[in-house]
């Protein structure tokens, strides 16, 4: 196999496990990241097993698993406390629940010693066609790089090379992170939501410890209509957590040392795919090539899943075919996946009154029978069908 120029546009998950797996291979690679300090954005996250499978391929899973919370279940409860989700995961094989800062450390950490070349402060704006399908890269700064036989856009939702037009979910949610408070009974290997209906969902999710820091966390989050997103910050910060502990007694001891609306931070979502996630020389993978509601966790097992199929199809076959074949590995996960969060993200965060009375009368009892309950567990741990069709998964 020939070493290839690569350029990578975007130090998030995928740009950094992509820059791993790539190195690896003995690629020349290099990472492009618009901030002059590379930073991770939003809170908490939960690596599912197919994506802790790819951080063990870099050599970096047991770093993670060091930072992590390991989680065997995600229970939720109506605001009356009736049980309406009960997932757990196999035994063997929990979710690791994180904080983003801590995930980014690590593939940071395991992207420096890959080799890879990392040019901060370097906002790519656009990509354009050189000879023999070779790519330039255009920067804010007026700055040209290139040509590279191969430019990964990993840049993320707001990615300027991405063709994909999404469409906007109404709603949305706000995260913020807190030590995990000695006086809760909640449990700290648990996902745990409180509802009222659909309209109105809180959520705790342990998620370890930061890097050089040895308290226990937890990351706290509250959906919201995306209307009332934009006047958050004016919001009264007491009034919002009576609210919150209205819907969840239990909720009070993580608000303790929230104390600003700035310590809460408001995150958007929107969902599409793009049909043909590559043109030559140019690769999309993570949001930069599909986007879907949170609710379901794959998000950033998504963009470590499509590092990993995009390494196994340029390892394995030219350049010219390698990015079809990439796009055909992940094509069936991704739309199943992506059809998967249409149909669930409504029945949690809507305005819908029957789509909250089908989940809880219906799929609820449904979850016990073991048939559903092994789907459900393959669902969230993200092998509801194989993540990358044609490749020995590690």
């Amino acid at each position: 196999m020939q070493p290839l120029d690569i350029a990578i546009a975007g130090a998030g998950i995928g740009g950094l496990a992509a820059a791993c797996l790539l190195a690896a291979q003995g690629h020349r690679i290099t990472v492009l990241e618009r901030f002059a300090t590379p930073r991770p954005l939003g809170s908490g996250l939960v690596i599912q097993p197919v994506g802790l499978a790819v951080l063990d391929r870099i050599c970096a899973g047991q770093a993670a698993r060091q930072l992590g919370a390991p989680i065997q279940r995600m229970l939720g409860h109506q605001q009356t406390g009736r049980e309406v989700l009960n997932v757990t995961y196999r035994t063997k094989h929990p979710g690791l629940a994180m904080h983003r800062a801590a995930l980014f450390d690590v593939l940071w950490q395991a992207t420096l010693k890959a080799g890879a070349a990392i040019l901060a402060g370097s906002a790519v704006v656009q990509s354009s066609p050189a000879q023999a399908d070779r790519r330039m890269l255009h920067l804010a700064s007026g700055a040209v790089h290139g040509p590279y036989d191969l430019v990964v856009d990993a840049g993320g939702a707001s990615s300027p090379l991405s063709p994909l037009r999404s469409r906007a979910l109404p709603f949305g949610a706000i995260w913020g992170h807190v030590p995990w408070p000695a006086d809760t009974a909640l449990p700290a290997n648990a996902l745990r939501q409180r509802y009222h209906h659909a309209a109105r969902m809180a959520g705790i999710l342990p998620i370890g410890r930061l890097p050089g820091d040895d308290t226990p966390r937890a990351a706290v989050f509250w959906s919201l209509p995306v209307d009332q997103l934009e006047g958050w910050g004016a919001q009264d910060i007491t009034a919002w957590k009576d609210q919150a502990t209205a819907l969840w007694p239990e909720l009070a001891p993580f608000l303790h040392t929230i104390e600003r609306t700035d310590q809460m931070t408001p995150a958007r979502y929107t969902h599409g795919s793009l049909r043909r996630p590559w043109s030559p020389g140019l690769v999309h993978i993570g949001d930069a090539a599909h986007r879907a509601s949170p609710q379901l966790g794959q998000g950033a097992n998504m963009a470590l899943l499509d590092a990993f199929a995009l390494a196994e199809a340029l390892g394995n076959v030219p350049l010219a075919d390698a990015l079809p074949a990439y796009a055909r590995a992940r094509r069936w996960h991704v739309r199943s996946y992506q059809t998967m969060s249409r149909l669930f993200t409504p029945m949690y965060q809507s305005h819908s009154r029957g789509l909250p009375m089908i989940r809880d009368h219906l799929l609820s009892p449904l979850s016990g029978w073991p048939l559903v309950r092994g789907l459900l567990t393959a669902l969230v741990s993200g092998d509801m069908i194989p993540p990358v069709a044609s490749s020995r998964f590690p």
